[in-house]
């Protein structure tokens, strides 16, 4: 019979094959030969009572159950790296890898340079920095963190609340010439470029005395892309909802202008979530600490 640290070996093989959409691929990763690799999948298969992976000619994928294992296997190789980490005893290095997923145009810039600096001074910790705006399968990507703007549509995570994002309404000067507007309402005649999912028709804003508008205004274009977004507003087909730190910038030079300094969007709440645990590796601890320390500098985000 196979020893305990032989079934998370196991479990350990099936994510890796899970992560990598092959089994020749995770057997390399792991240095294993790919027959090894396939036998240590099917004895995996065989312990669970049901097939794991649907195999192709080119292509691997989980089935339900697989699917279902894959989260419970990803918390306890987690629970087991913590677990090591905490009760081994180490020379105070932080060390292991780190698999973060986190929104496009922030975590190509500022949040970028956040890990940067924190890979920098944890050297002998493997980083994987993914960008992606679309909701993700947590467990089947295998990622440690994920960097979430608005809400986490997933409540198995714990979902670590990092900045509040300001917003406005932004615009090319062209688009509104000397007709500069003063209230909400003189919004309506204006053209809207809206950012799915988290704009539609009617623009929603709030004056610091806790007023709120509701505007209608004309819906030109649609995009779930902020630098799509951005660019449509600076070229003049209408006005847009941005966060200020994508735009500081711009308005500073006058190449957009804030419509109503006076009135804001909803603020959306930047989150970093992760798989629940009695301990986390401190890898994960640091760089979560990183991110909060790091995101309250940015402009236009508030701790």
């Amino acid at each position: 019979m196979s020893k305990p640290l032989d079934r998370l070996t196991l479990l350990e093989t099936f994510a890796r094959i899970s992560d990598r959409g092959s089994i020749s691929a995770a057997a390399r990763d792991l240095g294993l030969s790919q027959a090894s690799a396939s036998r240590q999948l099917r004895e995996l298969e065989d312990r669970m009572g049901a097939q794991l992976i649907r195999r192709t000619t080119h292509s691997l994928a989980l089935t339900p159950a697989g699917q279902d294992l894959l989260y419970d296997a990803r918390a306890l190789i987690a629970g087991w790296d913590a677990f090591e980490e905490r009760h081994a005893g180490s020379d105070g290095t932080v060390r292991g890898a780190l698999k973060v997923v986190a929104p496009v145009a922030l975590g190509q810039t500022h949040l970028a340079d956040i890990a940067v600096g924190f890979q920098l001074r944890h050297p002998q910790v493997k980083l994987t920095w993914m960008l992606d705006d679309q909701p993700i399968r947590f467990a089947e990507i295998g990622c440690d963190c994920w960097i979430k703007i608005g809400a986490v549509p997933d409540d198995t995570l714990v979902a670590r609340p990092l900045g509040r994002v300001e917003r406005l309404l932004a615009a090319a000067p062209d688009l509104i010439k000397d007709q500069r507007p003063h209230q909400p309402k003189d919004l309506e005649s204006l053209p809207l470029i809206a950012l799915a999912p988290f704009e539609g028709g009617d623009i929603r804003l709030t004056a610091a005395d806790g007023t709120e508008a509701a505007i209608p205004m004309s819906l030109r274009m649609t995009t779930n892309n902020i630098l799509a977004a951005y660019r449509a507003a600076k070229m003049g087909a209408g006005a847009a909802i941005v966060p200020r730190w994508f735009v500081a910038d711009d308005l500073a030079e006058g190449s957009l202008v804030d419509l109503l300094p006076g009135w804001r969007a909803a603020e959306l709440v930047v989150h970093a979530a992760f798989l629940p645990a009695r301990y986390q590796p401190k890898r994960l601890e640091l760089l979560l600490d990183t991110l909060a320390n790091g995101i309250s500098e940015i402009p236009g985000i508030q701790s």
